[in-house]
């Protein structure tokens, strides 16, 4: 078998305008035409011990087990390739499941099309399925555990963290768009002049000053200390003989931190002696010049996050730990707590596995254990200096239990510091009582604080985060949108869009539009070339002038990687013509039809679809439409035309 080509899909596209996330893979079955799954000896059986999960699979069937029964009726490999793809993603946590094989029309080639979460890793699977099912149909072993660990290595690598991820989907719930602006954590909300962006869980509203001196933990103290905040004594040490004198200052215990850390790197806690003093010194020095040292407040470690400067919710965060049994080593008794279901590689579930690090060893050695040591029953061994979810720590929601007095002094931080996405870190026995009265203190205050422990708590009530965040951005149900005029067809797209453009300018929009001899903002030719596909309609889109898109939309662009928006206002379809035909899988003059009527589809419901009534193939691209409709016809009596203004609609006639 030979893989001819692989396409990625990203938009509403030929083969679905739901889904918009598929690999398009051309696949040669070469010899194995001649081969469905029936004739080849003992592939069923080979099949189910590797996947055995495949029993959810029900196929055309519809029912569990359907696809296994495909199987032995016999089906080509194609289609047993795109139920591979799709279940060696479910295995490696991106649990997707639409897949669809159609030949080209050639002997022997096949378009499968699965549905991926990370295009990436979907483009891996749909590789390394070839792979295993050349394995499975010659008898061959073949190891998947490698393919599958590596398609966790690559959804990690790229996908968004959990905390920009739950913002983005709370968006895309309300309709709001996101164009992804890099391959780490900077998204943008809303198209033109309308659009918000978020880094991780900083917005486009968070005031660089705040940001600054959140990460200035002295300049953080300080002025929490000025406004009678609750803080731990202490001070910024850049010396050993100044870390002297600060611990003679202040006494043990002690906390060592770098000024400008972040995620607990290089922290260490419960500093009891001088020899512990230095080693956590130079763990900290790694990060930066300048050290924090501070009295080491007891208690347990709580969370606070505060939107738009209002309380949201309250998280107590628990270090990765072990607890003894008397009768297990502290590695055996690691191995089963990352046993726990909810564990994984990653942020791919609730909780993250416990890894051994040099902050682990460091821990152990502190305790004169090793992880062969069997700790007494009951005995809680911390394997982790913080609490941080990502090193295998866990949360406990505790919103409902937060003193009001810890409710106001938390926004007033909030405040202080001007942040108005912020997370603050306090140690106390518990916020049942004013933090001020119990002994407890402000640890830090966080810019871009992690939002997983919020939404998917070990235990308590998941708090949706990401809503007061949207709120914020987009106030009174805004959608963040500027209109999209699409139009396609096979003649005549780049003078309706040259036109449409100029109507929308003299009616005093910021116009943006494409078209196949470039790409204009206001009227200024930014990008030369046929400019028709989905990477100029990005362009204009993410442009922060224009407030009104008017974009060409050619064959090309969308068979080669789907529209580059999911809804517009208004769709135009000219006609559809001979032109073009025999080129990218499309053979005649319906399946040319069909891409076009991609347009059409994404039409809003209270958007309209403009037809062209002289085109049977246009006409008919109606039915099944749920926007409004209009009609243009160079005959003013053609009967199509008349019917429709008969029953009240819309038409342009010549």
């Amino acid at each position: 078998m030979k893989i001819v080509e692989i396409k990625v899909l990203r938009g509403p596209n030929y083969w679905s305008v739901r889904r918009t996330k598929l690999i398009q893979m051309k696949l040669d079955l070469e010899e194995m035409e001649q081969r469905p799954t029936n004739q080849i000896e003992g592939f069923r059986h080979r099949l189910e011990a590797m996947f055995p999960t495949m029993i959810e699979h029900r196929c055309s069937v519809g029912t569990r087990g359907g696809f296994f029964e495909r199987v032995d009726e016999g089906t080509w490999m194609g289609h047993v390739i795109e139920h591979i793809a799709l279940e060696m993603q479910t295995l490696a946590g991106m649990d997707t499941g639409f897949g669809r094989t159609r030949g080209t029309g050639n002997e022997g080639e096949y378009y499968v099309c699965i549905s991926y979460m990370e295009e990436d890793a979907g483009v891996y699977a749909a590789k390394a399925a070839v792979r295993v099912a050349e394995a499975l149909a010659d008898g061959k072993e073949y190891d998947m555990a490698e393919d599958i660990m590596r398609m966790r290595e690559i959804r990690e690598d790229t996908r968004l963290g959990p905390s920009t991820a739950c913002i983005v989907d709370e968006a895309a719930k309300r309709g709001i768009p996101f164009i992804r602006l890099n391959k780490h954590s900077l998204v943008q909300l809303g198209y033109g002049v309308h659009q918000k962006r978020i880094r991780a869980t900083i917005a486009s509203t968070t005031g660089n000053i705040a940001v600054d001196i959140a990460c200035d933990k002295e300049e953080t103290k300080n002025l929490l200390d000025a406004a009678e905040i609750p803080v731990p004594k202490g001070d910024v040490v850049r010396t050993e003989e100044g870390l002297k004198t600060e611990i003679e200052k202040i006494g043990y215990p002690i906390v060592i931190k770098p000024i400008d850390g972040n995620h607990g790197k290089g922290n260490t806690t419960n500093i009891i002696n001088w020899d512990q003093a230095l080693k956590a010194f130079a763990a900290a020095k790694e990060y930066g010049r300048s050290v924090i040292v501070e009295k080491y407040i007891t208690g347990f470690d709580f969370r606070i996050l505060v939107i738009n400067y209002k309380f949201i919710c309250a998280a107590l965060r628990t270090p990765a730990a072990v607890t003894g049994d008397g009768q297990h080593t502290i590695q055996y008794l690691m191995d089963e707590v990352n046993k726990d279901p909810r564990r994984g590689y990653g942020h791919e579930k609730v909780l993250t596995q416990i890894t051994v690090d040099q902050f682990t060893q460091k821990m152990l050695d502190d305790l004169g254990y090793t992880l062969d040591t069997i700790p007494a029953k009951g005995e809680l061994v911390l394997l982790k200096p913080t609490a941080n979810l990502s090193t295998g720590g866990t949360s406990t929601d505790v919103t409902d239990e937060v003193h009001p007095a810890n409710i106001m002094m938390c926004e007033r931080i909030a405040r202080i510091i001007g942040l108005d996405i912020c997370g603050i870190d306090i140690m106390v026995n518990d916020l049942r009582s004013p933090v001020k009265e119990n002994g407890g203190a402000i640890l830090e205050v966080n810019a871009a604080p992690g939002f997983r422990m919020h939404i998917d708590p070990s235990i308590g009530l998941p708090r949706n985060v990401a809503e007061p965040v949207v709120d914020m951005l987009f106030p009174k149900g805004s959608a963040g949108t500027i209109p999209i005029i699409a139009i396609t067809g096979t003649n005549g797209k780049t003078t309706t869009t040259r036109l449409t453009a100029h109507i929308a300018k003299t009616a005093g929009y910021k116009v943006g539009y494409t078209t196949s001899d470039g790409v204009y903002i206001q009227n200024q030719l930014m990008m030369k070339g046929d400019c028709t596909g989905p990477v100029s309609s990005t362009f204009v889109l993410k442009d922060p002038t224009v407030d009104f898109a008017v974009l060409e939309c050619a064959r090309g662009g969308i068979l080669k990687s789907g529209l580059a928006f999911q809804n517009c206002d208004v769709a135009v379809v000219t006609n559809i013509s001979a032109d073009h035909i025999g080129l990218g899988g499309i053979d005649s003059m319906e399946q040319m039809a069909k891409v076009k009527a991609v347009v059409p589809e994404t039409v809003f419901k209270h958007g309209y679809a403009i037809l062209n009534a002289d085109d049977d193939l246009v006409y008919a691209m109606r039915d099944g439409l749920s926007c409004n409709i209009a009609f243009f016809s160079m005959d003013e009596y053609n009967p199509r035309i008349v019917k429709h203004c008969r029953d009240g609609g819309y038409a342009a006639v010549f």
